[in-house]
């Protein structure tokens, strides 16, 4: 299936594996870019050292054309902006919006540039800067997210902007491409879907509290980081919405000294980072820290298993999401839903009225008497 996104970034399918932090690595992205779709690998919870090996190790893998998802907003955006073009990495993914002179840096080394956004405005303001297409997210999205739900937000940018976007938040099937389509988005993005696959690293138990989600389980919280967070409800979220501002404080300082180890970032860092994801919003202090660290919350859950220390980011579409499939398999299997169901449509005539008779065939009323 050809669109404007197939096009632009060169792979054969309209589908986009996001960039989730400890999920998106290289097995994924490389096993996603093999199935014909575009597979982006998730930078923010790496080194500049771990990022570099991350991109050759998915090079190693595969020979199609994928990204790199980076915070727009970190200090060392610059450097890994670097990486991504001294590696020859097809597309460059942001979480925020990256500046005019990121943006312009990376079209001059020849890098795709793939803004996400969770506004009309946004789009407006990164399409002006110069990206080559957005990534739309609806409140249904997992992880940070918005309160607008895609089908009224999709439409929005679709009509605001002259790039190819692409739609995310509630995907998970053939169907739905052919949804997003009907919208005028170029194709879709895809994260929780993707988590649960068979490639994905994700612990076993871990996708079993997934798959055993409903869609109720799947919950909106501010409690982590201060910000709308779509995440599964747990015991942890629980305890973190009904915890005090000094009992959070206490638990923040602990997560970040953890997540400073193995980040090698140091307090100050730590600090700006969380208070650059504010984003104007009046965040407590444990509330700064835990944006600064919520990498390691994820990390609890995404690697080491542990649920009930971390947080299990998670659209909507959890509570219907059923099984494991392999990259191949969820995208051939999205790909075939999307002609059965484009195939199933009824043609235009199909909604047209009957003709009206000639004049010569109509009725002609009694006269008067």
């Amino acid at each position: 299936m050809e669109t404007a996104l197939t096009r632009l970034v060169g792979v054969r399918h309209p589908v986009v594996q996001t960039g989730m932090g400890w999920v998106a690595g290289p097995r994924l992205v490389s096993a996603t870019a093999n199935a014909g779709a575009l597979g982006i690998l998730a930078s923010a919870t790496m080194t500049l050292d771990q990022l570099r090996d991350a991109v050759r190790e998915v090079k190693s893998r595969t020979d199609e054309p994928f990204g790199v998802n980076l915070r727009a907003d970190a200090g060392d955006a610059g450097d890994r902006v670097r990486i991504i073009i001294d590696e020859g990495v097809r597309v460059a993914s942001f979480a925020l919006a990256p500046s005019r002179e990121l943006i312009a840096e990376l079209k001059e080394a020849g890098v795709v540039v793939v803004p996400s956004v969770g506004a009309r405005r946004h789009a407006e303001k990164v399409a002006a800067w110069g990206a080559d297409a957005v990534i739309v997210q609806g409140g249904e999205g997992g992880g940070h997210t918005g309160e607008v739900a895609t089908t009224v937000l999709l439409p929005q940018v679709v009509d605001a902007v002259d790039i190819p976007v692409v739609a995310a938040g509630g995907f998970h099937d053939g169907r739905g491409l052919v949804a997003a389509l009907a919208y005028g988005a170029a194709g879709i993005a895809m994260g929780t879907r993707f988590l649960l696959t068979s490639d994905s690293t994700v612990p076993d138990a871990v996708k079993a509290k997934y798959l055993a989600a409903t869609v109720k389980d799947v919950t909106v919280t501010t409690a982590v980081d201060g910000l709308p967070h779509r995440m599964l409800r747990s015991e942890l979220v629980d305890s973190l919405e009904k915890s005090g501002r000094t009992k959070a404080l206490v638990r923040a300082v602990r997560q970040a000294a953890g997540f400073r180890k193995i980040s090698g970032l140091t307090w100050p860092q730590m600090v700006r980072d969380g208070l650059a994801m504010k984003h104007g919003k009046d965040l407590s202090w444990s509330q700064v820290l835990l944006a600064a660290n919520t990498p390691m919350l994820l990390k609890s859950s995404m690697v080491d298993g542990r649920t009930d220390l971390g947080v299990m980011a998670s659209g909507q579409v959890a509570g219907v999401i059923e099984d494991l499939p392999s990259c191949a398999e969820l995208i051939d299997r999205v790909m075939a839903e999307a002609d059965e169901t484009l195939g199933a449509l009824p043609s235009p005539d199909a909604f047209a009225p009957p003709p009206l008779p000639s004049l010569a065939e109509r009725p002609r009323s009694s006269p008067r008497p």
